[in-house]
């Protein structure tokens, strides 16, 4: 007998070894099942920010967000964002593997990091993690990837990036950022305002959209002749 509790001990803890990740596993999907129907009240990143201004200080306002539907963005939106983040958005499957080859190798020689993320990517972070360059946050951030695009269309991607992308401090989606910069609804924003928002994205809280430099005017420029070059808004049909 005295023998037989401590292994009985160790067989429930190697049931817990197995089930935990079981559940874990089962969590994560369920997540990204829900919400490809559920609208998000917050992301992880906003959670994040908001909680930091509560407990950092000065700042203690809320941080603004405001849900609004792809069909009530005006379409130069979206394609906006896919053209200065991620133009293989509507071929990849959530890595594009060129871009990160040329990632690596323009890092290799030294410079200014340049990264290779995709918008799937930035959204499974921004949705579901926290900032920072730990190996475990990015393999989190595969794993959500991985689901996002084996269990939502392109068309849901999107209009969630647009929704929790950060473009401004402690602004967050297209319409909340369309009322505070240009005092109107994401549904009116012209050409040259949604190519304003997506430039900003690279640093959001160093760059504005309502008083863009000559780096934000010149990528807002860059960013519509991408989306002409493209083909418009009819390009992220193409899937």
């Amino acid at each position: 007998m005295g023998t037989g509790q401590p292994a009985g001990k160790r067989r429930r803890g190697w049931r817990w070894l197995l089930i935990v990740p079981f559940v874990l596993v089962l969590f994560s999907v369920l997540q990204v099942l829900v919400l490809r129907f559920v609208d998000p009240p917050f992301s992880m990143v906003m959670a994040a920010d908001q909680a930091g201004r509560w407990i950092h200080g000065p700042d203690r306002s809320w941080v603004a967000y405001d849900w609004v539907d792809r069909g009530q963005m005006a379409a130069c939106l979206p394609i906006s964002l896919v053209a200065a983040e991620d133009q293989q958005f509507p071929f990849h499957r959530g890595f594009d593997l060129d871009a990160i080859a040329k990632a690596r190798r323009h890092n290799e020689r030294g410079g200014k990091v340049r990264g290779a993320s995709t918008i799937s990517q930035q959204v499974a972070k921004n949705l579901f993690l926290w900032q920072g360059r730990s190996w475990l946050r990015k393999g989190l951030e595969a794993w959500y990837t991985g689901l996002i695009e084996l269990f939502w269309p392109k068309q849901r991607i999107i209009e969630m990036y647009a929704n929790i992308a950060e473009f401004g401090p402690g602004v967050y989606g297209a319409q909340a950022a369309s009322r505070r910069f240009f005092g109107r609804d994401a549904a009116r924003l012209s050409a040259g305002q949604c190519a304003r928002l997506a430039a900003v994205l690279p640093s959001p809280r160093r760059y504005n959209a309502a008083t863009p430099g000559p780096y934000v005017q010149r990528r807002a420029a860059w960013i519509q002749r991408q989306v002409r070059q493209l083909g418009g808004p009819g390009y992220l049909q193409e899937q």
